[in-house]
């Protein structure tokens, strides 16, 4: 009976701490994102379709969250979230392109190339990875050094030595037979890598974040991307299209090994369950101040979607 309490409260937890940071966010985007008016109007469109059409928000409030466990989160945390989540949105951009995993649908809508066409969804990507860095050179009352360590992490991370590592990785070992640290590897970089960095950028911003603190948050951070991932592996197999807002068993029908056909289910969860109480572990530096973190990492193993 305490462990079904404790489940319902962190779930209502999480979605009190899931609207505020959205709503930060959102407005933060709405306010950046160019007007789909002008001679770029059909860019403009499908960068905003990309941003703006819903999604959890995860990393934008792993951001947020990090910031308040350590020092607080401000108007220069929205900017930092906005600009990890732009990031985020061309990745999934060019994810679902045909070149790459050729997908129709996210987020229970078309996806961008479908809605608009290939050349646009390119340059919609290309747009919101530029317009992200160009969000962190607009922070306000930060030493250089401060600012030009996020862009280090944001380019490092989101980049070739992470996130776009991890696209490359993935792409050539669809139809072939990866081991669990091959796969580990992949996913450390194409999943766990961003998610790294929201933690991070999101603490290192307030300017208040201890090197302890930093250890801590970043054995957070990849022990919760790579859980992630599991229960992602997992929903392709056991959820729906519609709960998931894309196409479910799309990672057996483009023959990509996965935790779940690797483990199978079972040692799969277990292998989540496993990463979720090393995260947790983490958190214990930070106390109650920690909370929104916890219900963060609550959620991202328990979700249905």
């Amino acid at each position: 009976m305490l462990a079904a309490t404790t489940s319902a409260s962190m779930s209502q937890s999480f979605e009190r701490i899931i609207h505020d940071y959205s709503s930060r966010v959102n407005a933060q985007l709405e306010a950046i994102l160019p007007a789909a008016t002008g001679p770029a109007e059909r860019l403009f469109a499908a960068m905003r379709y990309s941003a703006l059409n819903g999604g959890k928000r995860l990393r934008p409030a792993l951001c947020f969250a990090a910031a308040d466990a350590v020092g607080g989160s401000d108007g220069n945390t929205a900017k930092i979230a906005a600009a990890v989540e732009m990031v985020h949105a061309y990745s999934l951009i060019h994810d679902d392109l045909p070149a790459m995993d050729d997908d129709d649908l996210r987020r229970g809508m078309p996806t961008c190339h479908i809605q608009f066409d290939e050349a646009t969804a390119i340059l919609a990507g290309d747009g919101l990875q530029s317009l992200a860095f160009q969000q962190l050179t607009e922070l306000n009352n930060l030493p250089a050094e401060t600012v030009l360590s996020l862009i280090a992490i944001l380019s490092r991370l989101g980049g070739c030595q992470g996130m776009v590592a991890g696209q490359a990785i993935d792409l050539a070992a669809t139809g072939k037979l990866v081991d669990l640290e091959q796969l580990k590897t992949m996913h450390a970089h194409k999943t766990g890598a961003l998610i790294e960095a929201s933690v991070l950028m999101g603490a290192i911003a307030t300017r208040a974040a201890t090197d302890g603190q930093l250890a801590a948050l970043k054995t957070f951070a990849r022990s919760i991307g790579l859980a992630f991932q599991i229960q992602d592996d997992i929903l392709d197999v056991e959820s729906s299209t519609e709960l998931l807002g894309k196409q479910q068993g799309s990672d057996a029908a483009n023959q990509k090994s996965t935790y779940t056909s690797i483990l199978g289910l079972e040692q799969a969860r277990r292998e989540a369950d496993k990463l979720y109480q090393t995260s947790m572990a983490a958190l214990d530096l930070f106390a109650e101040r920690a909370d929104p973190l916890r219900a963060i990492a609550d959620f991202i193993v328990k979700r249905n979607y």
